[in-house]
């Protein structure tokens, strides 16, 4: 392809289209079912907390697994599947369950969404131009960032004006609406790679290792830098608005996430082609830099105007420092193996913003919020030297060669 093929074809739309509507209901469950665990089946916090969070155990698991699913089902297949469970788990938050059968459709919810999700970025990756890769990704992540911006404004909402039952209307037509979509989506045919007519022992020989048929060892570093950014944020994403309680700005809390998601919004169309034509340095370095800034200024926000700059930092950091590492995870291996590392970088990712805030609330037993977004300044400058130990001074001595 060159580097003028398009970006906004007719499958680019309906995958990330798809990719919008399962976050937006990610968003729209997790925000309500700990006070509907609690206020409906009578849960206890801690029962209702397991409840959230095993929503995203479920999906590591199926992100952990959607590698063998693809190789003996292929793409469509495996996206179909995932996306019709996602749609029964969806239609079981009717039933008054115990609490015990609430924790398996959680968990068995998360699952299905992981799966789907992951066949949904590879099939992104595949069907992007190579030269706009990072371009294309940038944009596709977008939608993620919608969904991540709309579900939390709209599960609030509905709660307070119609209740439980009417979310749990809208993430049901939500997930019929994705199983619609997903079957107008044609997945191209992955390339033939070119065999030998005389296999040697040595083609015999070579077998894949017990690692590489759960993820992509090639995707491995940069992910690792994903999981280390991700626990950095994740103690916005959990306690922002404890936070805001504590400095008097609870009202201003209620746009944080949207200015998060107006600044990616921004900033994505500059950052995106600027990484394909001079490399993920130029937008990492600067990306880490400023998500440290943003978190040292938060830990001292005392405004309304000061604690929507930090919103819009992170935007501008952590926003495009998740979307860059998510293409260099695609762009890592042959296009083949470009399954096991879409799902390695989310892996990575949703362990980072799932076990992070269990580790960071234990902190908080001896630290305040102030201090714990000091620390995780000093966490995202740390970051420099790891991606630049894991990846960054590969991409310099590859640039240097050309």
């Amino acid at each position: 392809m060159s580097d003028n093929a398009p970006l906004w074809t007719r499958n680019f739309i309906l995958v990330s289209s798809i990719n919008f509507q399962l976050v937006l209901t990610f968003y729209l469950l997790v925000v309500v079912i700990v006070g509907y665990a609690v206020a409906e089946l009578g849960a206890s916090t801690a029962q209702a907390g397991l409840i959230s969070g095993l929503f995203i155990v479920g999906t590591l698991v199926g992100r952990l697994l959607v590698g063998q699913f693809l190789e003996r089902l292929g793409r469509k297949t495996t996206l179909v599947i995932g996306l019709l469970g996602f749609l029964v788990f969806s239609f079981l938050y009717f039933i008054p369950f115990c609490v015990s059968t609430l924790l398996f459709v959680r968990f068995m919810h998360g699952f299905m969404m992981g799966i789907a999700s992951s066949v949904l970025g590879t099939i992104i990756a595949q069907i992007l131009p190579p030269a706009r890769r990072g371009e294309g990704i940038g944009y596709y992540s977008m939608s993620s960032t919608l969904g991540t911006a709309i579900g939390p404004f709209l599960a609030i909402w509905m709660m307070l004006h119609i209740g439980y039952h009417a979310i749990f209307i809208v993430s049901s037509v939500i997930a019929v609406s994705c199983l619609l979509v997903a079957l107008l989506i044609k997945v191209p045919n992955l390339p033939q790679m070119a065999k030998s007519p005389i296999q040697t022992k040595d083609d015999f020989a070579v077998k894949p290792s017990l690692l590489s048929r759960f993820v992509e060892p090639k995707a491995l570093p940069i992910s690792m830098i994903m999981l280390l950014t991700s626990i950095c944020y994740s103690g916005v994403l959990s306690f922002i608005n404890f936070y805001a309680e504590e400095i008097n700005l609870v009202q201003t809390a209620s746009f944080f996430f949207l200015t998060y998601a107006v600044a990616i919004l921004i900033s994505r169309p500059i950052t995106g082609p600027l990484m394909d034509r001079k490399g993920e340095n130029i937008i990492m370095y600067p990306a880490f830099v400023i998500m440290g800034i943003a978190l040292v200024l938060l830990s001292i926000a005392n405004s309304s105007w000061l604690f929507l700059l930090c919103a819009a930092l992170l935007g501008f950091g952590y926003g495009n420092i998740q979307s860059v590492c998510q293409t260099l995870a695609v762009k890592s291996t042959s296009i083949e193996r470009m399954g096991f590392a879409t799902s390695t970088f989310f892996i990575f990712l949703d362990a980072g913003l799932g076990f992070g805030p269990y580790f960071i609330g234990k902190a908080l037993d001896y630290i305040g919020y102030s201090e714990l977004y000091l620390y995780s300044a000093y966490a995202a400058f740390a970051c420099i030297a790891a991606y630049y130990l894991l990846h960054g001074r590969h991409q310099q001595k590859t640039a240097e060669l050309n």
